[in-house]
């Protein structure tokens, strides 16, 4: 038996992907990368992005199409829209959400038995269900999958069993942790308080031993994941520590092991970015030189229409907190080009913000409007072309920036995590501290997954290159 899982969207959904992972692999699945080979086919999707929405329909096409000549069991989870739950459902066998996650293996064994096939169940379970070969249909939140759901959020704390499932972790050296789950902010350009709902934190013990048995396993990056980290603990009424205090005791437990590893987290919003959290990156060397910060728009009444709850001189002073206390850091942000109504002065106040605050990277995207979401009701009034020529606008004021910051690293030793090989399999692909890519041309495959020491030779826009200092004096 075997399963291929196709994981869209962001680092939470490949976070989520390691629990399917874990439940699937108890079942006697084992993952392949060809889904041709394939008897369970399952898709972690992602309603944020248009894009993301459009694979998902692409391969639940060429999968029903498949099942007329193999039998095929398919599923969809992740971030879903109650608008796309409800047409996934005539398409995929099992639509469920995260906090459903622990059904699972009764729901493939129910699918399973209407098209004949034999499954291994967990601890040891035995299939009664082979006596009725009458093919049941399965329930979610009560209701058949084969009818409608009403797209309504999981309560508060079902998401609980699905965070005690122990991770199938996707690598030997990264690995996520998710401290919370869903959003309270309610930004107008934004589905996820309709995907994944309200904001829940998960147990901090739960999360601090984690924490420790990754430590212990040697993992080098491990990534505090949330959609509001910086909210953690929120939503307990003072019943549970806050995101400074729990970064506090991780950089503790980091000391304590003398752990050579880099702990981020994302993402934060400004409105809950308070001094104390970069005062406890500052202090324990475990917590790593790295901000994603979202900025979406350098406008104050862009950011009012989309309910941010922050202007500009906020994120200026969290910025120069950073600076102060962090001066090695990067910053990262995400920006929005062409919401609904965004004039050339408002454009032009992004572009400012961009040049002033010189960061090192940032995620630009064109506005689209996605279906839940307040902004979805309102008129996408600027042209597709107009939002390239923004898009285009800012990347080239952001490469002014991340190139001379790159080239002021030229002739420095970094130490840096290798990832990999690039696209070409020709090169080494690494990471700074700082989470900037840096390519060493060497082909060495025991480093991957190793700390190392290298010189920067060389610089691009958005990317460094670099070799060890004996092979760098040598070639020099």
């Amino acid at each position: 038996m075997k399963y291929h899982l196709l994981t869209l969207g962001c680092q939470m959904n490949k976070s989520d992907s390691e629990r399917v992972s874990a439940v699937l692999e108890e079942m006697g699945y084992a993952p392949v990368e060809n889904e041709e080979e394939a008897n369970l086919l399952g898709i972690l999707a992602c309603s944020v992005r248009q894009k993301s929405i459009d694979k998902v329909y692409s391969k639940i096409h060429k999968w029903n199409k498949a099942k007329n000549h193999r039998h095929l069991i398919t599923f969809v989870s992740g971030c879903v829209l109650p608008a796309d739950r409800e047409k996934f459902l005539k398409l995929f066998d099992m639509v469920f959400q995260m906090g459903e996650l622990p059904k699972l293996p009764d729901m493939i064994r129910q699918y399973g038995v209407g098209n004949g096939m034999n499954f291994n169940l967990p601890n040891g379970a035995t299939d009664d269900s082979k006596k009725d070969e009458t093919f049941n249909p399965v329930e979610l939140n009560g209701e058949p999958v084969k009818k409608s759901l009403k797209g309504t959020l999981l309560a508060p704390g079902a998401i609980k069993p699905f965070w005690n499932i122990k991770p199938q972790y996707q690598s030997s050296f990264e690995a996520y942790i998710p401290i919370q789950n869903g959003c309270d902010k309610f930004c107008t350009f934004c589905a996820v308080p309709y995907t994944r709902g309200r904001e829940i934190s998960r147990p901090s013990e739960d999360i601090l031993n984690e924490f420790e048995n990754l430590l212990d396993q040697g993992y080098k990056v491990i990534t505090l994941l949330g959609q509001n980290v910086n909210s953690y603990g929120k939503d307990k009424n003072g019943d549970e520590i806050s995101f400074a205090e729990l970064l506090e005791l991780i950089g503790k437990k980091g000391m304590e092991k003398n752990a050579d590893a880099w702990v981020y987290f994302t993402s934060p919003h400004p409105r809950d970015m308070t001094n104390d959290v970069i005062d406890v990156i500052a202090t324990y060397p475990v917590l790593a030189n790295q901000i994603h910060l979202p900025l979406q728009s350098g406008d104050d009444k862009v950011l009012i229409k989309m309910n941010r709850n922050h202007n500009v001189a906020k994120f200026r002073e969290i910025v120069e907190y950073i600076r102060e206390k962090l001066p090695t850091a990067t910053l990262f942000t995400d920006i929005i080009v062409g919401f609904t109504g965004e004039t050339d002065d408002q454009f032009d106040n992004t572009v400012k913000a961009i040049n002033e605050f010189a960061f090192n990277m940032a995620y630009i995207a064109k506005y689209s409007p996605r279906p839940g979401a307040t902004s979805y009701k309102w008129d996408d009034d600027v042209p597709n072309e107009t939002k390239k020529e923004r898009l285009h606008t800012l990347t080239s004021h952001l490469k002014k920036h991340t190139a001379a910051y790159n080239k002021s690293l030229y002739g420095q030793k970094l130490k840096v995590l290798v990832t990999g090989y690039d696209a070409k399999k020709q090169c080494l692909s690494a990471l700074t501290e700082g989470r900037i890519n840096i390519r060493i041309p060497l082909d060495e495959p025991g480093w991957v997954g190793e700390f190392k020491e290298v010189v920067v030779s060389g610089y691009t826009d958005f990317s460094l290159e670099g070799l060890p200092e004996a092979i760098r004096e040598h070639a020099i």
